[in-house]
């Protein structure tokens, strides 16, 4: 393979893989995930049969449809994280008190699986921030935008100044500073609009 060689067009898998991780990257989906994936134990369990020979054990309790709706509700909540990330502090704040609910509701909140999954889901969401664009390629280092390669520095608009700059002098009728040279007055010596100093 030469560097001439021609870049073939890139396949299936691979497209599906790139469009997956744009996907996931503008949403909390692990967030999502752990959150669906706590939902599952804690509404099985209740309902699940173990067979041992033959002899069954049922996990039942008299509390079996809470759990199946708490489980449910779980569930949701991830599929919300995923597709909806405005709410995502809300279903945060909804999972992590589910989760609290299981443990006394649902086999120990689902045999503690359950409850740390939808705990950790619940904590990912709520931290969790969309991230920034990315910037252009024509974007300099200082943040100046311009041709690339050229750092042209920011600049004020006339009229406002930055914060812990000098201000420039007063001005006489003729345009020259009122008092010679420059004032030496910064953003923090100012007293309700009035200069101290």
């Amino acid at each position: 393979m030469s560097a001439e060689t021609p870049v073939q067009s890139a396949g299936t898998f691979t497209r599906l893989r790139l469009r997956f991780r744009d996907w996931r990257g503008t949403r909390p989906f692990w967030a999502g995930l752990f959150t669906l994936l706590g939902g599952v134990p804690i509404a099985y369990f209740p309902y699940a049969t173990l067979k041992l020979g033959t002899m069954s054990l049922t996990m039942a309790t008299t509390a079996g449809a809470g759990s199946l709706i708490i489980g449910i509700l779980l569930v949701t909540l991830g599929l919300t994280m995923w597709f909806q990330q405005v709410t995502r502090v809300f279903a945060g704040v909804a999972a992590i008190i589910l989760a609290l609910v299981s443990l006394v509701v649902s086999n120990i909140g689902g045999f503690i699986v359950g409850f740390l999954l939808a705990m950790i889901g619940g904590a990912l969401a709520i931290s969790w921030m969309p991230g920034k664009d990315r910037l252009d390629e024509t974007t300099s280092q200082d943040g100046a935008e311009g041709p690339a390669g050229e750092g042209v520095a920011p600049t004020a608009p006339e009229g406002t100044f930055e914060p812990g700059q000098p201000y420039p002098p007063y001005g006489t009728a003729d345009g020259g500073p009122a008092h010679g040279g420059g004032n030496g007055f910064r953003a923090e010596d100012r007293i309700g609009g009035d200069r101290v100093g």
